[in-house]
């Protein structure tokens, strides 16, 4: 059972990175492909390490636990850095004059 959580939450957490990718070429501008890879990253990278810590008490040993405890406190850094980093990256476009993508432009290039 646990192995089969384990590659649930890996494959799913793949999944995101994956649409994440589809994101970052597909969207049209600077902010949508950032909305994408904060969200998306933040995901998967969750899914994953949970995953992982998860697989790690499989065999239950005091250093095992010790191993899921510190991939816990990794998910928790990229939890709290991740969305952080991501605002920070899109208030600097914005500040330096990056414009949305909106409709009109769409209509003008064809």
């Amino acid at each position: 059972m646990i192995i089969a959580l384990t590659v649930l939450l890996t494959v799913t957490g793949f999944f995101f990175f994956f649409a994440t990718t589809i994101g970052l070429i597909r969207f049209p501008d600077f902010y949508s492909r950032m909305h994408a890879a904060g969200k998306g990253d933040t995901l998967s990278s969750l899914l994953m390490l949970l995953g992982l810590a998860i697989y790690s008490l499989h065999h239950f040993s005091f250093g095992n636990f010790l191993v899921s405890l510190k991939i816990i406190f990794i998910m928790v850094f990229i939890f709290l850095a991740s969305p952080t980093a991501t605002h920070a990256i899109i208030d600097a476009g914005f500040e330096s004059g990056v414009k949305p993508w909106t409709k009109e432009e769409e209509r003008a290039e064809e």
